[in-house]
Protein backbone atom coordinates (compact mmCIF):
# COMPACT_ATOMS: atom_id res chain seq x y z
CA UNK A 1 0.00 0.00 0.00
CA UNK A 2 1.29 3.36 -0.90
CA UNK A 3 2.22 5.00 2.33
CA UNK A 4 -0.43 7.71 3.87
CA UNK A 5 1.19 11.20 4.19
CA UNK A 6 0.35 12.76 7.23
CA UNK A 7 -2.21 15.26 6.71
CA UNK A 8 -1.72 19.04 6.72
CA UNK A 9 -3.12 21.13 10.20
CA UNK A 10 -5.56 23.34 9.49
CA UNK A 11 -4.76 26.03 11.98
CA UNK A 12 -7.74 28.41 13.45
CA UNK A 13 -10.70 27.84 14.57
CA UNK A 14 -13.71 26.40 11.56
CA UNK A 15 -16.39 28.41 10.50
CA UNK A 16 -20.01 27.97 10.10
CA UNK A 17 -19.97 28.01 6.26
CA UNK A 18 -16.88 25.63 5.94
CA UNK A 19 -18.20 22.72 8.39
CA UNK A 20 -21.65 22.59 6.37
CA UNK A 21 -19.16 22.06 3.56
CA UNK A 22 -18.93 19.05 4.56
CA UNK A 23 -15.23 17.28 4.86
CA UNK A 24 -12.26 17.69 2.72
CA UNK A 25 -11.48 15.04 0.29
CA UNK A 26 -8.35 13.40 2.32
CA UNK A 27 -6.70 10.27 0.86
CA UNK A 28 -8.00 8.84 -2.69
CA UNK A 29 -7.96 4.94 -2.14
CA UNK A 30 -7.70 3.09 -5.20
CA UNK A 31 -10.10 0.50 -6.16
CA UNK A 32 -8.79 -2.34 -4.31
CA UNK A 33 -7.04 -0.18 -1.88
CA UNK A 34 -7.62 -1.43 1.86
CA UNK A 35 -8.16 0.79 4.88
CA UNK A 36 -5.77 -0.02 7.41
CA UNK A 37 -6.75 0.67 10.82
CA UNK A 38 -4.97 0.50 14.06
CA UNK A 39 -7.30 -1.00 17.68
CA UNK A 40 -6.75 0.73 20.63
CA UNK A 41 -8.52 -1.39 23.54
CA UNK A 42 -8.62 -4.69 23.28
CA UNK A 43 -11.55 -5.58 25.45
CA UNK A 44 -14.63 -7.18 24.64
CA UNK A 45 -16.00 -4.61 22.37
CA UNK A 46 -12.59 -3.97 20.84
CA UNK A 47 -12.41 -8.03 20.12
CA UNK A 48 -15.93 -7.72 18.42
CA UNK A 49 -15.04 -4.51 16.32
CA UNK A 50 -11.77 -5.30 15.05
CA UNK A 51 -13.24 -9.26 13.93
CA UNK A 52 -16.01 -7.67 12.14
CA UNK A 53 -13.86 -4.92 10.51
CA UNK A 54 -11.09 -7.79 9.17
CA UNK A 55 -13.71 -9.70 7.63
CA UNK A 56 -14.31 -7.22 5.23
CA UNK A 57 -12.39 -7.46 2.33
CA UNK A 58 -11.95 -3.93 2.13
CA UNK A 59 -9.77 -2.99 5.13
CA UNK A 60 -6.96 -4.85 7.43
CA UNK A 61 -6.29 -4.32 10.83
CA UNK A 62 -2.70 -3.69 11.42
CA UNK A 63 -2.08 -3.06 14.78
CA UNK A 64 -4.08 -4.36 18.32
CA UNK A 65 -2.78 -1.99 21.54
CA UNK A 66 -3.23 -2.79 24.95
CA UNK A 67 -1.81 -2.00 27.86
CA UNK A 68 -2.67 -4.88 29.55
CA UNK A 69 -0.60 -7.65 27.35
CA UNK A 70 -3.16 -10.60 28.69
CA UNK A 71 -5.78 -9.09 26.41
CA UNK A 72 -3.50 -9.80 23.35
CA UNK A 73 -4.44 -13.87 22.99
CA UNK A 74 -7.80 -14.07 21.95
CA UNK A 75 -8.32 -10.84 19.53
CA UNK A 76 -5.03 -11.71 17.87
CA UNK A 77 -7.01 -15.32 17.18
CA UNK A 78 -9.49 -14.56 15.64
CA UNK A 79 -8.17 -10.77 13.55
CA UNK A 80 -5.50 -13.17 12.31
CA UNK A 81 -8.14 -16.03 11.14
CA UNK A 82 -10.14 -13.45 9.95
CA UNK A 83 -7.98 -11.71 7.52
CA UNK A 84 -4.80 -13.87 7.21
CA UNK A 85 -2.34 -12.17 8.35
CA UNK A 86 -0.68 -11.42 11.95
CA UNK A 87 -1.53 -7.57 13.19
CA UNK A 88 1.43 -5.76 14.89
CA UNK A 89 1.27 -5.72 18.38
CA UNK A 90 2.01 -2.63 21.10
CA UNK A 91 0.91 -1.22 24.30
CA UNK A 92 1.51 2.11 23.41
CA UNK A 93 -1.25 3.50 21.03
CA UNK A 94 0.92 6.25 19.94
CA UNK A 95 3.25 3.72 18.28
CA UNK A 96 -0.17 3.67 16.06
CA UNK A 97 -0.21 7.06 15.57
CA UNK A 98 3.23 7.32 14.31
CA UNK A 99 2.74 5.22 11.34
CA UNK A 100 1.72 7.08 8.63
CA UNK A 101 0.20 3.32 6.58
CA UNK A 102 -2.11 3.71 9.15
CA UNK A 103 -5.45 5.48 8.42
CA UNK A 104 -8.04 4.84 11.28
CA UNK A 105 -7.70 4.66 14.75
CA UNK A 106 -10.79 2.46 16.17
CA UNK A 107 -10.88 3.43 19.75
CA UNK A 108 -12.56 0.79 21.96
CA UNK A 109 -10.90 1.70 25.65
CA UNK A 110 -12.61 2.28 28.73
CA UNK A 111 -14.19 6.30 29.11
CA UNK A 112 -11.03 8.21 30.20
CA UNK A 113 -9.52 7.17 27.21
CA UNK A 114 -12.38 8.27 24.19
CA UNK A 115 -11.68 11.57 24.24
CA UNK A 116 -7.74 12.37 24.07
CA UNK A 117 -7.26 9.64 22.43
CA UNK A 118 -9.33 10.42 19.35
CA UNK A 119 -8.61 13.56 19.41
CA UNK A 120 -4.35 12.45 19.23
CA UNK A 121 -5.65 10.64 16.31
CA UNK A 122 -7.41 13.75 14.66
CA UNK A 123 -4.05 15.68 14.85
CA UNK A 124 -2.14 12.62 13.67
CA UNK A 125 -4.47 12.71 10.25
CA UNK A 126 -6.35 9.44 11.21
CA UNK A 127 -10.07 9.08 10.78
CA UNK A 128 -11.42 7.44 13.81
CA UNK A 129 -14.48 5.11 15.24
CA UNK A 130 -14.84 5.67 18.51
CA UNK A 131 -17.16 3.50 20.99
CA UNK A 132 -19.71 4.96 23.29
CA UNK A 133 -19.81 7.72 25.43
CA UNK A 134 -18.39 9.28 22.86
CA UNK A 135 -16.90 11.34 25.61
CA UNK A 136 -15.83 11.39 29.63
CA UNK A 137 -16.96 15.11 29.85
CA UNK A 138 -19.21 17.76 28.46
CA UNK A 139 -16.03 19.67 27.44
CA UNK A 140 -14.18 16.75 26.43
CA UNK A 141 -17.25 16.07 23.77
CA UNK A 142 -16.99 19.98 22.24
CA UNK A 143 -13.22 19.45 22.05
CA UNK A 144 -13.67 16.76 20.24
CA UNK A 145 -15.84 18.25 17.80
CA UNK A 146 -13.29 20.87 17.35
CA UNK A 147 -10.68 18.53 16.32
CA UNK A 148 -12.66 16.66 14.16
CA UNK A 149 -13.39 19.60 11.84
CA UNK A 150 -10.08 21.44 12.50
CA UNK A 151 -8.17 18.35 10.92
CA UNK A 152 -11.42 17.31 8.46
CA UNK A 153 -11.88 13.83 9.98
CA UNK A 154 -14.22 11.33 9.76
CA UNK A 155 -15.57 9.87 13.19
CA UNK A 156 -18.14 7.47 13.73
CA UNK A 157 -18.89 6.96 17.29
CA UNK A 158 -20.81 3.53 17.82
CA UNK A 159 -24.18 4.03 18.44
CA UNK A 160 -24.63 1.82 15.78
CA UNK A 161 -28.96 1.53 15.96
CA UNK A 162 -28.45 4.50 13.74
CA UNK A 163 -27.78 2.50 11.22
CA UNK A 164 -30.66 -0.15 11.23
CA UNK A 165 -33.05 0.21 8.69
CA UNK A 166 -35.93 -0.49 10.73
CA UNK A 167 -34.60 2.54 12.77
CA UNK A 168 -35.63 4.76 9.84
CA UNK A 169 -38.81 3.73 9.42
CA UNK A 170 -39.69 4.47 12.89
CA UNK A 171 -38.84 8.01 12.56
CA UNK A 172 -40.53 8.15 9.28
CA UNK A 173 -43.72 6.27 11.20
CA UNK A 174 -43.28 9.07 13.87
CA UNK A 175 -42.96 12.00 11.62
CA UNK A 176 -46.04 10.89 9.70
CA UNK A 177 -47.71 11.57 12.49
CA UNK A 178 -49.49 8.90 13.26
CA UNK A 179 -48.80 9.08 16.87
CA UNK A 180 -50.48 12.70 16.86
CA UNK A 181 -48.15 14.99 19.04
CA UNK A 182 -45.44 13.36 21.17
CA UNK A 183 -45.26 14.76 24.83
CA UNK A 184 -43.27 12.54 26.51
CA UNK A 185 -40.58 9.39 25.51
CA UNK A 186 -39.85 7.17 28.44
CA UNK A 187 -35.91 5.50 28.19
CA UNK A 188 -35.43 2.31 30.04
CA UNK A 189 -32.08 0.91 31.31
CA UNK A 190 -32.51 -1.63 33.80
CA UNK A 191 -30.18 -4.44 34.45
CA UNK A 192 -28.66 -6.50 36.83
CA UNK A 193 -25.50 -6.01 38.20
CA UNK A 194 -23.35 -7.87 41.11
CA UNK A 195 -21.59 -6.23 43.56
CA UNK A 196 -17.94 -5.06 43.57
CA UNK A 197 -15.69 -7.26 45.94
CA UNK A 198 -13.59 -6.11 48.16
CA UNK A 199 -9.95 -6.98 47.98
CA UNK A 200 -6.51 -5.50 49.37
CA UNK A 201 -4.23 -3.58 46.96
CA UNK A 202 -1.80 -5.30 45.49
CA UNK A 203 1.13 -5.66 43.28
CA UNK A 204 0.48 -4.89 39.23
CA UNK A 205 0.73 -7.56 37.22
CA UNK A 206 3.56 -8.63 34.75
CA UNK A 207 2.57 -7.25 31.16
CA UNK A 208 0.50 -4.76 32.50
CA UNK A 209 1.74 -0.64 31.85
CA UNK A 210 -0.59 0.67 34.45
CA UNK A 211 0.41 4.13 34.52
CA UNK A 212 -0.60 4.18 30.47
CA UNK A 213 -3.98 2.49 31.31
CA UNK A 214 -4.73 5.18 33.50
CA UNK A 215 -3.56 8.10 31.15
CA UNK A 216 -5.42 11.60 31.68
CA UNK A 217 -7.18 9.67 35.07
CA UNK A 218 -5.72 9.46 38.48
CA UNK A 219 -3.65 6.66 39.58
CA UNK A 220 -5.29 4.83 42.60
CA UNK A 221 -2.72 1.88 44.34
CA UNK A 222 -4.09 -1.43 41.59
CA UNK A 223 -7.12 -2.94 42.73
CA UNK A 224 -8.29 -5.49 40.76
CA UNK A 225 -11.79 -5.57 42.61
CA UNK A 226 -12.00 -1.99 41.48
CA UNK A 227 -14.64 -2.31 38.56
CA UNK A 228 -13.51 1.12 36.44
CA UNK A 229 -17.32 1.38 35.18
CA UNK A 230 -18.50 2.52 38.62
CA UNK A 231 -15.92 4.83 39.03
CA UNK A 232 -15.71 8.75 38.21
CA UNK A 233 -12.05 8.81 37.15
CA UNK A 234 -12.66 6.65 34.73
CA UNK A 235 -16.26 6.35 33.44
CA UNK A 236 -19.44 8.04 32.83
CA UNK A 237 -21.27 5.55 34.78
CA UNK A 238 -23.56 2.47 33.28
CA UNK A 239 -26.19 4.73 32.47
CA UNK A 240 -23.52 5.95 29.70
CA UNK A 241 -21.71 2.90 28.73
CA UNK A 242 -25.47 1.81 27.82
CA UNK A 243 -28.12 3.86 28.05
CA UNK A 244 -26.97 6.01 26.02
CA UNK A 245 -27.84 4.01 23.06
CA UNK A 246 -30.90 4.62 24.22
CA UNK A 247 -31.18 7.78 24.91
CA UNK A 248 -29.42 8.22 21.26
CA UNK A 249 -32.08 6.28 19.09
CA UNK A 250 -35.13 8.45 21.53
CA UNK A 251 -33.15 11.56 20.24
CA UNK A 252 -33.06 10.48 16.65
CA UNK A 253 -36.90 9.17 16.46
CA UNK A 254 -38.71 12.55 17.35
CA UNK A 255 -36.84 14.97 15.88
CA UNK A 256 -32.89 15.27 17.16
CA UNK A 257 -33.34 17.89 19.53
CA UNK A 258 -30.25 19.29 21.01
CA UNK A 259 -29.85 20.53 23.88
CA UNK A 260 -32.73 20.00 26.91
CA UNK A 261 -33.68 23.05 28.51
CA UNK A 262 -33.17 21.17 32.05
CA UNK A 263 -32.61 18.20 34.08
CA UNK A 264 -33.37 16.91 37.31
CA UNK A 265 -32.18 13.17 38.07
CA UNK A 266 -33.47 11.11 41.33
CA UNK A 267 -32.32 8.25 43.17
CA UNK A 268 -28.42 7.07 43.98
CA UNK A 269 -26.50 4.00 45.46
CA UNK A 270 -28.96 2.05 47.05
CA UNK A 271 -28.98 -1.59 46.53
CA UNK A 272 -25.39 -2.05 45.73
CA UNK A 273 -23.22 -0.52 48.97
CA UNK A 274 -20.20 -1.60 47.71
CA UNK A 275 -17.91 1.52 47.52
CA UNK A 276 -18.92 2.47 43.85
CA UNK A 277 -19.58 6.35 42.92
CA UNK A 278 -21.88 5.96 40.45
CA UNK A 279 -25.37 5.14 41.43
CA UNK A 280 -27.56 1.97 40.91
CA UNK A 281 -30.55 3.57 40.56
CA UNK A 282 -31.03 6.64 38.46
CA UNK A 283 -34.71 8.47 37.15
CA UNK A 284 -33.97 11.43 35.22
CA UNK A 285 -36.17 13.88 33.58
CA UNK A 286 -34.59 15.85 30.44
CA UNK A 287 -37.35 18.87 29.11
CA UNK A 288 -37.31 20.34 25.94
CA UNK A 289 -40.28 22.53 26.11
CA UNK A 290 -43.48 20.79 26.05
CA UNK A 291 -41.43 17.24 25.17
CA UNK A 292 -40.28 15.19 28.56
CA UNK A 293 -37.57 12.65 28.03
CA UNK A 294 -37.39 10.04 30.98
CA UNK A 295 -34.43 7.73 31.50
CA UNK A 296 -35.04 5.04 34.53
CA UNK A 297 -31.94 3.16 34.99
CA UNK A 298 -31.03 0.19 37.63
CA UNK A 299 -28.51 -2.18 38.29
CA UNK A 300 -30.57 -4.43 40.64
CA UNK A 301 -33.39 -5.66 38.41
CA UNK A 302 -33.05 -9.20 37.37
CA UNK A 303 -36.41 -10.06 35.65
CA UNK A 304 -35.96 -6.97 33.59
CA UNK A 305 -34.03 -8.66 30.21
CA UNK A 306 -32.08 -7.89 27.69
CA UNK A 307 -33.20 -8.50 24.32
CA UNK A 308 -32.22 -12.15 23.31
CA UNK A 309 -29.77 -12.51 20.61
CA UNK A 310 -32.00 -15.30 19.28
CA UNK A 311 -35.19 -12.82 18.80
CA UNK A 312 -32.27 -9.90 17.54
CA UNK A 313 -32.18 -10.57 13.64
CA UNK A 314 -35.03 -12.69 13.45
CA UNK A 315 -38.47 -11.61 13.25
CA UNK A 316 -39.26 -11.87 16.90
CA UNK A 317 -40.68 -9.38 19.38
CA UNK A 318 -39.46 -8.65 23.18
CA UNK A 319 -41.69 -9.36 25.93
CA UNK A 320 -42.03 -5.59 25.98
CA UNK A 321 -42.95 -4.99 29.78
CA UNK A 322 -39.98 -7.07 30.72
CA UNK A 323 -37.41 -6.17 28.02
CA UNK A 324 -34.71 -3.83 29.96
CA UNK A 325 -33.93 -1.75 27.00
CA UNK A 326 -37.02 -0.44 25.59
CA UNK A 327 -38.29 2.74 24.66
CA UNK A 328 -41.65 3.87 25.12
CA UNK A 329 -43.21 6.66 22.96
CA UNK A 330 -46.33 8.31 24.19
CA UNK A 331 -48.77 10.49 21.67
CA UNK A 332 -52.02 12.17 21.23
CA UNK A 333 -53.44 9.30 18.65
CA UNK A 334 -51.14 6.45 19.25
CA UNK A 335 -48.14 4.18 21.54
CA UNK A 336 -45.13 3.24 20.33
CA UNK A 337 -42.94 0.06 21.76
CA UNK A 338 -39.19 -0.08 20.33
CA UNK A 339 -36.24 -1.83 20.70
CA UNK A 340 -32.64 -1.15 20.59
CA UNK A 341 -30.25 -3.47 18.70
CA UNK A 342 -32.43 -5.32 16.32
CA UNK A 343 -35.34 -5.43 18.63
CA UNK A 344 -38.00 -4.33 16.04
CA UNK A 345 -40.93 -1.34 17.17
CA UNK A 346 -45.07 -1.98 17.22
CA UNK A 347 -47.74 1.26 17.00
CA UNK A 348 -50.57 1.46 18.87
CA UNK A 349 -53.65 3.32 17.74
CA UNK A 350 -55.79 5.10 20.62
CA UNK A 351 -58.13 2.92 21.28
CA UNK A 352 -54.76 0.56 22.05
CA UNK A 353 -54.96 -1.94 18.98
CA UNK A 354 -51.73 -2.91 17.40
CA UNK A 355 -51.46 -0.92 13.83
CA UNK A 356 -48.04 -1.34 12.40
CA UNK A 357 -45.31 -4.11 13.28
CA UNK A 358 -41.76 -4.14 12.32
CA UNK A 359 -38.65 -6.18 12.52
CA UNK A 360 -35.35 -5.35 13.73
CA UNK A 361 -32.23 -6.05 12.34
CA UNK A 362 -29.26 -5.42 14.30
CA UNK A 363 -26.99 -1.82 12.95
CA UNK A 364 -23.59 -2.99 13.14
CA UNK A 365 -22.88 -3.88 9.53
CA UNK A 366 -24.39 -1.45 8.31
CA UNK A 367 -22.83 0.78 10.50
CA UNK A 368 -19.13 0.02 10.01
CA UNK A 369 -20.07 0.21 6.08
CA UNK A 370 -21.14 3.13 6.20
CA UNK A 371 -18.17 4.94 8.23
CA UNK A 372 -15.78 2.86 5.21
CA UNK A 373 -17.86 4.26 2.95
CA UNK A 374 -17.68 8.31 4.28
CA UNK A 375 -13.70 7.72 4.84
CA UNK A 376 -13.87 7.23 0.89
CA UNK A 377 -16.08 9.73 -0.07
CA UNK A 378 -15.54 12.27 3.18
CA UNK A 379 -19.13 12.93 3.85
CA UNK A 380 -20.44 12.38 7.30
CA UNK A 381 -21.35 9.24 9.19
CA UNK A 382 -24.31 8.44 10.15
CA UNK A 383 -23.45 8.96 14.19
CA UNK A 384 -21.53 11.98 13.31
CA UNK A 385 -19.20 12.94 16.36
CA UNK A 386 -21.53 16.01 16.58
CA UNK A 387 -24.76 13.63 16.83
CA UNK A 388 -22.62 11.64 19.36
CA UNK A 389 -21.50 14.89 21.22
CA UNK A 390 -25.47 15.62 22.05
CA UNK A 391 -26.21 12.22 23.13
CA UNK A 392 -23.24 11.92 25.54
CA UNK A 393 -23.94 14.84 26.88
CA UNK A 394 -27.50 13.82 27.98
CA UNK A 395 -26.03 11.29 30.17
CA UNK A 396 -23.24 13.26 31.76
CA UNK A 397 -25.82 16.26 32.40
CA UNK A 398 -28.03 13.28 34.42
CA UNK A 399 -25.01 12.34 36.04
CA UNK A 400 -23.91 16.09 36.96
CA UNK A 401 -27.38 16.36 38.65
CA UNK A 402 -26.36 13.61 40.80
CA UNK A 403 -23.55 14.66 41.95
CA UNK A 404 -24.87 17.96 43.04
CA UNK A 405 -27.29 16.74 45.25
CA UNK A 406 -29.88 15.52 42.20
CA UNK A 407 -30.14 19.45 41.65
CA UNK A 408 -32.63 19.88 38.91
CA UNK A 409 -30.86 21.87 36.58
CA UNK A 410 -31.23 24.52 34.00
CA UNK A 411 -28.71 24.16 30.56
CA UNK A 412 -27.77 27.11 28.55
CA UNK A 413 -27.13 25.17 25.31
CA UNK A 414 -25.32 28.30 23.43
CA UNK A 415 -22.65 28.41 26.08
CA UNK A 416 -22.76 24.25 26.88
CA UNK A 417 -23.00 25.03 30.69
CA UNK A 418 -25.45 25.23 33.29
CA UNK A 419 -27.20 28.37 34.73
CA UNK A 420 -26.46 29.81 37.75
CA UNK A 421 -24.92 26.93 39.08
CA UNK A 422 -20.98 27.01 39.87
CA UNK A 423 -21.35 23.48 41.87
CA UNK A 424 -22.27 22.15 38.54
CA UNK A 425 -20.54 23.93 36.01
CA UNK A 426 -17.17 22.43 38.03
CA UNK A 427 -18.41 19.18 36.33
CA UNK A 428 -18.19 20.12 33.21
CA UNK A 429 -14.40 19.55 32.62
CA UNK A 430 -12.35 17.21 34.45
CA UNK A 431 -8.78 17.40 36.12
CA UNK A 432 -5.81 15.41 33.61
CA UNK A 433 -3.15 14.04 35.23
CA UNK A 434 -0.05 14.82 33.34
CA UNK A 435 1.75 14.62 31.17
CA UNK A 436 -1.99 14.13 29.56
CA UNK A 437 -4.30 16.35 29.03
CA UNK A 438 -6.36 18.22 26.37
CA UNK A 439 -5.77 21.86 25.38
CA UNK A 440 -8.12 24.61 24.77
CA UNK A 441 -7.30 25.15 21.39
CA UNK A 442 -7.23 21.45 20.20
Amino acid sequence: MKSLNRREFVTGSIGTAAALAGLSQGKSYGANEKVIMGLMGCGGRGTYLAEQFALRPDVEIAYLCDANTRRFARVREVVEEAQGKKPTLVQDFRKILDDRNVDVLINATPDHWHGLGTIMACQAGKDVYVEKPMAHNIWEGRQMIEAARKYKRVIQVGMQSRSAPYVAKAREYIKSGKLGDVYLVRVFNMMQHGKQKPVPDCPVPDGFDYDMWCGPASKPPYNPGRRWLNQWDYSCGPIAGDAVHQMDLARYLIGDMKYPDSVSNAGGVTALRDGRDAPDTQLTTFEYGDLTLMMEATLWTPYMKKIPWNTRDSDKFPNWPFCSTRIEIAGTEGFMYFGRHGGGWQAYDAAGELVRSEYGRQGDAPHQANFLACIRNRNKPNTDVETGHYSSLLCNAANISYRVGNQKLYFDGEKELFKDNDQANAYLKRKYRKPWGIPDQV
